[in-house]
């Protein structure tokens, strides 16, 4: 019996061959970030690049506008849940830049700091809009139409109630109610009229809480006796009818002609 020996066989295993070739003219040559560290997309099946700070801050101001416009539909009533989502993706960008502040360059982070200050005054005011929502102290928007009923019932009210305001509303009735009178015709005869209209004078500036120490009787009753003079002399008239009364916290002592 021959002895046996074993031959070894070579399996043939298929593997492509890859062909190396020029790149063509008209393929796009786009320039590459060797600091950026590259992901594998699982669901491309192929190497992808992680988006760059100028890219997410781009997608933090999208998602800020994003967030407002939610939070407005929630409080209007077009959501049933607040955007929880969107504001999840706001905060993670947010404390990623603040951690990595040293990276962003100058314009970088001047656009970051405007980004975290519009979404601090959003988030301040859905924060008291949720806490009225919850206390149900909500804002109703009243239509053209509703403003209108309010303000034709507004009108109806103070046309049906006229009996509220006083009759002596009027300045020129309250103060001729108030305001001292006496006439005169001979003031050197008639000292007491002219005693009188002093005293009303002076009690009228001392309630008035006007000056009193330059108003002397002797230079009243000159002015009274020269006054009257002039009206019975200019105005053909016998007697003259002065009246003290306060006008807009003023005292005035008027002269008028008696017919």
């Amino acid at each position: 019996m021959a002895p046996f020996h074993h031959t070894p066989t070579r399996l043939a295993i298929a593997c492509p061959v890859v062909q190396s070739r020029a790149p063509s003219a008209h393929l796009p040559v786009f320039p590459v970030d060797c600091r950026r560290r590259p992901s594998y997309d699982v669901s491309r099946g192929f190497l992808s690049m992680p988006p760059t700070i100028d890219e997410e801050l781009s997608q933090m101001e999208r998602d800020i506008r994003q967030l407002k416009i939610e939070y407005d539909m929630f409080f209007g009533g077009g959501r049933k849940r607040p955007p929880t989502e969107v504001e999840w993706r706001v905060e993670l960008l947010v404390k990623r830049y603040a951690e990595r502040a040293g990276e962003m360059k100058f314009a970088q982070r001047f656009r970051y700091n405007n980004l975290t200050q519009t979404y601090a005054k959003y988030k301040d005011v859905f924060r008291k809009r949720m806490a009225q929502r919850e206390e149900g102290k909500v804002e109703r928007h009243f239509g053209a139409a509703a403003k209108a009923i309010e303000a034709e019932r507004a009108r109806a009210h103070a046309s049906a109630t006229p009996s509220a305001v006083p009759a002596a509303a009027d300045p020129s009735t309250a103060a001729d109610s108030k305001a001292f009178r006496m006439v005169c015709s001979e003031p050197d005869r008639e000292v007491d009229k002219v005693d009188k209209l002093f005293e009303a004078f002076l009690h009228a500036k001392q309630q008035a809480g006007e000056e009193t120490s330059k108003v002397t009787r002797a230079g009243f009753n000159e002015f009274v006796r020269k006054k009257t003079k002039d009206l019975q002399t200019n105005k053909n008239c016998r007697d003259v009818e002065y009246v003290v009364e306060t006008v807009d916290g003023q005292v005035k002592l008027k002269a008028l002609v008696k017919s």
